[in-house]
């Protein structure tokens, strides 16, 4: 992932994406840049419109079928949690204060 925002971080600030400069700016974040995966990354994003794959990213976010997956989740875990009813609450509140006062 490292690579990728290297490459997202040369084009935001406006210098160009070769394998110089995402190697400059790996060494510079303390990643140990490998010639190999920053050529493939320079090969893979020459003919890509970034500017125009960042715009379309929000909408394949929201789409994804990901963010349907964990909802199911979410909802197993709150049925999970034990209910308790209000006066449980209180007793427990009062047994606490009860402490206090010895």
């Amino acid at each position: 992932m490292e690579y990728v925002y290297a490459a997202m971080l040369l084009h935001k600030a406006g210098k160009e994406i070769n394998e110089k400069s995402v190697s400059e700016v790996l060494t510079a974040a303390g990643v140990s840049a490998d010639a190999v995966r920053v050529k493939a990354l320079v090969a893979s994003i020459a003919e890509v419109d970034i500017e125009e794959a960042i715009k379309s990213a929000p909408a394949m976010m929201a789409a994804a079928p990901a963010t349907a997956a964990t909802a199911p989740a979410a909802e197993e875990k709150k049925e999970e949690e034990p209910e308790e009813d209000e006066s449980k609450k209180e007793e427990a509140a009062m047994e606490g204060l009860g402490s206090l006062f010895g």
